[in-house]
């Protein structure tokens, strides 16, 4: 595995070659320089993000080269989507359309674009990634850091004004919100001239950002629309159903009772709660859209955020929570053709008929008393995760032998030991 800094200079590599595709392709078509990043630095963060995440979450499969193409093309295609989809969601247009391509799917993905990413996503796990990191090696350690940091501070600054320039450009286009004016308020330092220029850019390079949006946002009831309080009420709701869900498919299907939390406090699971805050984030411009492209994106996107969490939560805690290996059609334990399906059927009955239910539940809360709730909980939550991200890895360092030595570390070890934890994660067990 590579260190986090090893991993920062990958994204800032692959952005910078990712940068150079884009950038060369744009400017062929439009037979002029046109810097197609979504920021003003030589950097296209989606290809760096996109190939890090392959790195990171297909280490299982870097040994087989056709289900490493499977892996890559499907996670690549699906960061593309989603990024597309985000975007739209914040500025109401289309940075990029494939509707003329054929098998396309949505505009924002095809079949030729996600075959072309999943061979350079083989290639870079196969044999880019030793090569770059064999020159990263080579830089002196101090050096390297430096370097690393300084990317990181460009990165910041670069993002900030992009941001800056895109609320500027929303100004001109849509009504202009209080969170807009604070956050305009706090990027005016860098200069208005620093916003200008980098909105002038974007203009040139997607000229369909600075038309008006077609449906301007409305404001009024408490979490009205798909913004911050209707996604976290949202997330909290769905952890809990999640979790009560599993549970009591376990108590059916094995005959006992399982605890299924992701979490110390309460029955709540982070996984189901994020699921259902990103299907709603980005299916809910196609709530009225067929079925079954609703249910194709539920099953893809689903398998591939399950089997990126079960990467990720055995990389951070060091366990595996959940093996479908004794299930038919597995991918390493990690997902199987079943379970994707059902991530189809739910994100259907999700977004088709019980979203606009809960919707409509969540904006009856009275404006005022509904902030405060939010934020009690906001607060609740997060020490929530932070106490359990604390005793799980405590949970795996006790696993390794490894004696208590900071306070923090003996605190969980009193209040989370071995028969607390194996009780909250029943199916947790040692990769």
């Amino acid at each position: 595995m590579y260190s986090g800094y090893e991993l920062l200079w990958l994204i800032f590599v692959y952005s910078f070659f990712g940068w150079i595709i884009e950038t060369v392709v744009g400017s062929i078509k439009k037979r002029r320089f046109v810097n197609r990043g979504f920021l003003s630095g030589p950097v296209c963060l989606v290809y760096g993000i996109s190939a890090v995440i392959m790195t990171v979450a297909l280490r299982d499969l870097s040994h087989t080269w056709g289900y490493l193409f499977l892996g890559c093309t499907l996670d690549a295609t699906a960061i593309e989507w989603i990024t597309g989809k985000l975007l739209e969601r914040m500025t109401h247009h289309k940075w990029w359309d494939y509707s003329g391509k054929r098998w396309n799917f949505d505009g924002y993905i095809c079949l030729q674009s996600s075959l072309f990413w999943g061979v350079l996503g083989v290639c870079a796990i196969k044999f880019f990634n030793r090569a770059l990191i064999t020159v990263y090696r080579l830089i002196p350690d101090v050096v390297a850091v430096c370097l690393i940091w300084i990317l990181v501070v460009i990165l910041i600054f670069d993002l900030t004004a992009t941001i800056a320039a895109l609320l500027r450009i929303q100004k001109k286009t849509s009504p202009v919100y209080r969170w807009e004016r604070k956050l305009a308020v706090m990027t005016r330092r860098f200069g208005r001239w620093i916003v200008a220029h980098v909105e002038r850019r974007i203009v040139r390079a997607y000229p369909v950002i600075g038309e008006k949006p077609e449906r301007p946002v409305k404001e009024g009831k408490f979490a009205e629309g798909c913004g911050f309080y209707k996604l976290f009420w949202l997330f909290v709701i769905g952890s809990l159903i999640g979790d009560l869900a599993e549970t009591v498919f376990c108590r059916i299907t094995m005959g006992w009772w399982m605890s299924r939390s992701s979490l110390v406090w309460g029955p709540f699971s982070i996984v189901w709660g994020l699921a259902l805050v990103i299907a709603t984030l980005l299916l809910y411009k196609d709530r009225d859209k067929p079925e079954g492209h609703i249910f194709l994106v539920g099953t893809l996107l689903g398998g591939a955020y399950e089997y990126i969490c079960s990467v990720v939560l055995e990389l951070v805690f060091g366990k595996v929570f959940w093996d479908y290996s004794g299930l038919p059609f597995n991918l390493n334990g990690r997902v199987n053709l079943l379970y994707c399906f059902f991530w189809g059927i739910a994100a259907v009955i999700w977004i088709r008929w019980i979203y606009p239910r809960f919707s409509d539940w969540i904006e009856k809360i009275p404006m005022e008393p509904g902030k405060i709730i939010t934020w009690i909980l906001v607060v609740f939550m997060a020490a929530n995760m932070l106490v359990s991200s604390m005793a799980l890895i405590r949970y795996d360092s006790r696993a390794k032998g490894k004696e208590a030595a900071a306070q923090w570390e003996v605190l969980m070890d009193e209040y989370y030991d071995d028969s607390v934890m194996s009780r909250i994660y029943p199916k947790a067990k040692e990769p």
